[in-house]
């Protein structure tokens, strides 16, 4: 059925009439996007005039008109109505009753309704007065009724609007940078909001009213496909949830893609980013543009005119100089007039870094020219190329903005044809704020800040441009990217030797970050291997600063103090062995001052000690007295390690738990049950034997734990150590007790996280068994691995807790009660029980 014959059937109908054209027209396979919203707002249109009609026989000096989405003829299949019932100012009660003949029916089939009454007059004063309202107004389209006087109101309100140019542009500005700092970028959220986000729906509106002002216009290459993209999207939203939706949440993402015929969610929202990208890009550049026409407004008239009259009425911009074939004009990096691109094939990139370097935007239209005219680099690249490519990356935060505008054009796939497999690739992890490409240029960004403390600025430059750039292959990205940086910087023009060292970097990026959070650093074995797969001092280095550069460019949550001091220790002890400084072999360093105290405490008391106090920098000899049962107070702790630090004093590497007890079994799952019943959050946790001093017999177990308190204040360090007692001695259900608190207060069920996955870590140490758990955090998972390895008959020499993000990584080394490294077979069937019980 066309649409013209489901408006009639509306119309003939009625309201049910309506109820189920509207139904067949949403559930009609064949059509859908652009003709289906066309066809809903055409049914809508019939049926609303149809009401119009029936209302009233009146056709002048009244009219319904239709604003906003709904004026514009895009009508999702949730979509609300945005109505006004215009009306020349005749009598208040025949014209509220023939609004409520129109409203009702709308409310009644459950359709969301934005109306208005009012007169011409009311309607500019209210545009005048509230921007949004003025904005709904320049997409009035006429419904019913008469044409003259929504025609008059159309002509006023465009008249208004571009007239109040110069005060409602910029005030429009602000009003969607407000929201792009509340909603954040549509290109780069996992769960983005179509419409509000930057990049979405209500910017790409911005934009037609920005034309519609007369005053600049957006580019208009792609910005009506990606509108699309993003309208196409929001219906298949809409009818998979049934509800009026914008945020693409996570758990509707797959039934989305499947609606718009895309492989997977990951399709889905690379197409999503794509199409933001292009309505960001042509926002930086319309505002730009509107920027330039506001200030030129503002010069004086008389000084404007003396300075066209001086160029034969044209006005005179000035240029100055940046770099061969680049000049600055009027705030951004421009094309000189003798610059010839399809002679040049390296100006785009001296462009680009030009730009960057003096902190402006490159021309679009510069972009344009280079794209569609500059010659192709040979293979491989000249010098200078490579030079002003490291530029480019070495420039700080201008980088990003210029790289953009490469991209907006296509200018970075030309230059580096692997970055299409990355461009826009989403990254399915709440750790990460960025795709994966604009990870890599962040990442080049914080790099920038490490070039004077390496002594290759070049290689770390181009390392961190290519450390993620295996993601878009299969399998592991850090051994796909090692194949395609060897490929790439062979192609930039670096040697051999070059090309090896931007390999391993590629390779083992997260080698300093993994070792130092995951392996016992007291083991000669773990720095050996680390120095093993570096090499060299050189390249130990610039793996340092790539490493904190890529935790940096990641996020919040992969990075600390406490983290970077845990790898700085790593680097210190790799350079002592790639400088051919003798190791020590043994297992465990000494203990220090404090941890001597404790243990003597423990074992003394016979019962645990703990010590509380908020780190500043790595573990030294000083601390305060230890809890025990002849003292029993905490020092003074912060409230949380998240509290903010003093504006005068170091950062907070969070607050530090110290447990000394005489080693017995169950020690690891006691502490960590009690700690779960508290609600401390386990940030990291290191559990090792300490050995008592001479001439006093047996051990204690040493666990060093940086906990956060989930909610309030951390808990007194009597009932901690009351109910450690009672763990010990067996008199404490710990796992009734985090049973009846789950069972109270269930968990919000969210996305499905991957199952868990236990790993025996081969070569890892040379006198126990490295057992790897990679799996969901929650409260009480430490207890739970704790439970499953003392039920396995093994012993925790040492215990190392990472979390990132939702994701807990955790490493045991474990052995046989003789102290020995557990053999193959047996160290599988550990890991596969620890796997089971997690999964159970």
């Amino acid at each position: 059925m066309t649409s013209t014959g489901v408006t009639d059937e509306a119309e003939d109908s009625g309201p049910g009439g309506y109820a189920a054209a509207r139904l067949r027209l949403l559930t009609e396979g064949a059509r859908s996007g652009p003709p289906r919203r066309r066809a809903l707002a055409e049914l809508t249109d019939g049926w609303l005039a149809g009401l119009f009609g029936a209302a009233t026989e009146e056709h002048t000096g009244i009219s319904l008109v239709a604003v906003g989405g709904y004026g514009r003829g895009e009508l999702s299949p949730r979509s609300d109505l945005d109505l006004l019932l215009l009306h020349d100012g005749r009598d208040d009660k025949a014209v509220a009753a023939l609004a409520d003949r129109l409203w009702y029916p709308v409310w009644d089939l459950g359709i969301d309704l934005d109306h208005s009454v009012r007169t011409p007059q009311q309607a500019r004063k209210t545009a005048g007065q509230d921007l949004k309202v003025h904005l709904g107004l320049l997409d009035a389209r006429h419904l019913a009724g008469d044409l003259g006087l929504t025609a008059s109101l159309r002509t006023a309100v465009l008249a208004d609007w571009r007239n109040q140019a110069p005060k409602r542009l910029p005030e429009l500005r602000d009003l969607c940078a407000e929201r792009a700092e509340r909603q954040g970028e549509l290109q780069f959220l996992l769960e983005p909001d179509l419409k509000e986000a930057r990049g979405g729906l209500r910017d790409a509106t911005a934009l037609r009213a920005v034309a519609a002002s007369w005053l600049a216009d957006a580019p208009r290459e792609g910005l009506a496909e990606a509108r699309r993209r993003l309208l196409d999207a929001r219906d298949a939203l809409h009818l998979a949830t049934g509800r009026a939706t914008d945020r693409l949440a996570l758990q509707e993402q797959d039934q989305v893609a499947a609606e718009l015929g895309l492989l997977d969610a990951d399709a889905l929202l690379r197409q999503v980013y794509e199409a933001a990208r292009v309505i960001s890009y042509a926002g930086d550049v319309t505002w730009r543009e509107v920027g330039r026409v506001l200030r030129s407004r503002s010069v004086r008239p008389r000084l404007r005119a003396m300075m066209n009259g001086r160029n034969g009425g044209k006005p005179v911009a000035e240029r100055s100089p940046l770099a061969e074939g680049v000049v600055e004009q009027d705030g951004e990096a421009v094309l000189a007039r003798t610059a010839r691109p399809e002679r040049d094939p390296v100006l785009p990139l001296r462009a680009a870094a030009a730009a960057a370097q003096a902190g402006l935007p490159l021309s679009r239209h510069a972009v344009r020219r280079l794209a569609t005219t500059a010659r192709p680099l040979p293979t491989p690249w000249p010098a200078e190329a490579r030079e002003q490519l490291v530029t480019l990356l070495g420039s700080g935060r201008p980088t990003v903005q210029v790289w953009e505008a490469l991209e907006a054009e296509g200018l970075v796939t030309r230059l580096l044809p692997d970055w299409e497999r990355v461009r826009c690739r989403p990254q399915r992890n709440a750790v990460h704020l960025w795709t994966v490409d604009r990870h890599l240029i962040e990442t080049a960004v914080r790099a920038a800040g490490f070039t004077r403390r390496v002594h290759r600025p070049d290689l770390l430059l181009i390392a961190a441009l290519l450390h993620d750039i295996g993601k878009g292959w299969p399998g592991d990205h850090s051994v796909a990217g090692e194949t395609i940086a060897r490929d790439v910087a062979a192609r930039i023009g670096f040697d051999g030797a070059d090309t090896a060292v931007l390999a391993t970097l590629v390779r083992h990026h997260l080698l300093l970050v993994e070792t130092a959070t995951r392996r016992d650093l007291d083991d000669p074995a773990t720095v050996r291997a680390v120095a093993q797969a570096v090499g060299t001092e050189h390249t130990l280095e610039l793996l340092h600063a790539l490493t904190e550069a890529d935790a940096l460019a990641t996020g919040p949550a992969a990075w600390s103090s406490w983290r970077g001091s845990l790898v700085a220790d790593l680097v210190k002890r790799v350079s002592g062995v790639l400088a051919g400084e003798p190791q020590p072999e043994a297992e465990t360093a000494a203990p220090t001052a404090e941890q001597e105290r404790l243990a003597v405490e423990a074992f003394r008391t016979g019962g645990p000690v703990l010590a509380l106090r908020a780190q500043t920098e790595p573990p030294a000899d000083s601390a305060p007295a230890p809890s025990s049962p002849s003292s029993p107070s905490f020092p003074s702790p912060l409230s949380s390690p998240s509290s903010p630090s003093s504006a005068d004093g170091p950062e907070p590497l969070g607050v530090e738990l110290l447990i000394a007890v005489p080693d017995q079994a169950g020690v690891l799952p006691a502490v960590a049950g009690v700690l779960a019943m508290h609600r401390l959050t386990v940030r990291t946790a290191e559990l090792r034997s300490v050995p008592l001093p001479d001439g006093v017999e047996g051990s204690v177990l040493l666990l060093d734990w940086r906990v956060a308190a989930q909610y309030g204040s951390l808990p007194q360090a009597a009932r901690l150590r009351a109910d450690l007692v009672r763990a010990l001695d067996g008199t404490l259900d710990i796992a009734a007790r985090l049973a009846e608190r789950d069972a109270a207060h269930p968990r919000r069920r969210g996305v499905e996280p991957p199952p868990p996955r236990v790993t025996v870590a081969s070569a890892a140490s040379r006198l126990a068994t490295v057992i790897e758990v990679r799996a969901q955090d929650a409260p009480g998972l430490l207890f739970r691995l704790g439970r499953a390895l003392e039920a396995a008959g093994v012993r925790v020499r040492s215990a190392h807790v990472s979390t990132l993000g939702a994701n807990a990584v955790d490493a045991f080394y474990v052995t046989r009660g003789e102290g020995t490294p557990l053999p193959g077979d047996e160290a599988a069937s550990v890991a596969r029980g620890l796997e089971e019980s997690l999964r159970t």
